[in-house]
């Protein structure tokens, strides 16, 4: 048997009527908004991956750090022989938890671009040769079916990607999630917390300017691939601390008025001078609240870890 598989589960054409669904719901309420994955394309990758580097962004590197203090706790923890991860990227980080895994059979790498998924797969299986990986193309926030592999599992959703859903997203996900387990598995879950707002806001607004680039290239992926005439230069990035819901908020502001055409959803799209519209949300959390949420969603909390200077948790949950 290969030690590399690879299933779809998305239609070939998902990912174009994903977004073309996205932007004609989203530019044609009030307030105005855009999902966050749209941010990801191969510029938008590249400039994540240099706001992972910037001094006010902390997230990676504290995440990165429980990782490597304590991946053998969580290997012990969850007495894992396959580790599923959603939204896995380069698996860059999983690595640490690849290490700790002795008894290791599988990994199972779930995410919408197969490029990526083979990239990380090849990597790894040069590494580690005797690792069976199966790979998903799938979108994890939708009902998902995992492959047949060993118990127990551990299912991972790290970088703190949790908070980019709405309350009600985050409870019909961790739903989802309790569906795959089985008595034994569990869910290693990265979460950012709430701290002193201009450590939050410094982290969404760095003074190189690289997050409002970012931010700014969800427009230029709408452009390209929907034909429209955003001018991304029209629109000015912004970052605000929500204290009531507890997230960041990023938006784009209109620098005037102006109107976008986007000739592949036949859509004119009128902004006003200052208007903004939302992009992310990226909701910070308590150990109670997650807590509450994962109980909401049939789980339970039994560990918790965070950095040593108390800015990120990684939490392992099992089934209730």
């Amino acid at each position: 048997m290969s030690p590399f598989l690879l299933t779809r589960t998305l239609p070939l054409d998902a990912t174009d009527a994903a977004l073309r669904a996205d932007v004609l719901h989203g530019l044609t309420q009030q307030p105005k908004t855009l999902p966050p994955k749209w941010f990801y394309d191969a510029r938008g990758s590249e400039l994540f991956e240099e706001i992972t580097r910037l001094p006010e962004y902390y997230p990676t590197r504290a995440e990165r750090e429980i990782l490597i203090d304590r991946a053998a706790e969580i290997a012990a923890a969850s007495g894992a022989r396959t580790l599923v991860e959603l939204g896995s990227g380069s698996s860059e980080k999983t690595r640490h938890l690849l290490d700790a895994l002795t008894d290791l059979h599988s990994y199972v790498p779930v995410d919408v671009s197969e490029s990526a998924l083979r990239g990380a797969a090849d990597a790894l299986l040069k590494e580690r040769p005797e690792l069976s990986v199966h790979a998903l193309i799938a979108d994890f926030t939708a009902d998902l079916s995992l492959p047949d592999t060993p118990g127990p599992r551990l299912v991972a959703f790290l970088g703190g990607t949790i908070g980019n859903l709405l309350p009600a997203e985050r409870a019909g996900f961790l739903s989802s999630v309790r569906s795959m387990l089985s008595p034994g598995d569990t869910l290693l879950l990265g979460t950012d917390l709430v701290k002193d707002e201009k450590v939050l806001v410094a982290a969404y607004d760095d003074a190189a300017g690289v997050t409002a680039a970012f931010n700014r290239n969800v427009l230029s992926v709408v452009d390209r691939e929907l034909g429209a005439d955003f001018a991304p230069d029209d629109f000015e990035h912004v970052a605000r601390w929500n204290p009531r819901q507890e997230w960041i908020e990023m938006r784009l502001r209109a620098r005037r008025a102006l109107t976008v055409k986007i000739p592949e959803l036949d859509l004119l799209v009128p902004f006003e001078d200052g208007e903004e519209m939302r992009t992310e949300v990226s909701a910070k959390f308590r150990k109670d609240g997650v807590r509450g949420e994962l109980a909401a969603a049939g789980l339970r909390l039994s560990q918790w870890w965070t950095d040593s200077a108390g800015r990120f948790a990684l939490s392992l949950a099992t089934v209730d």
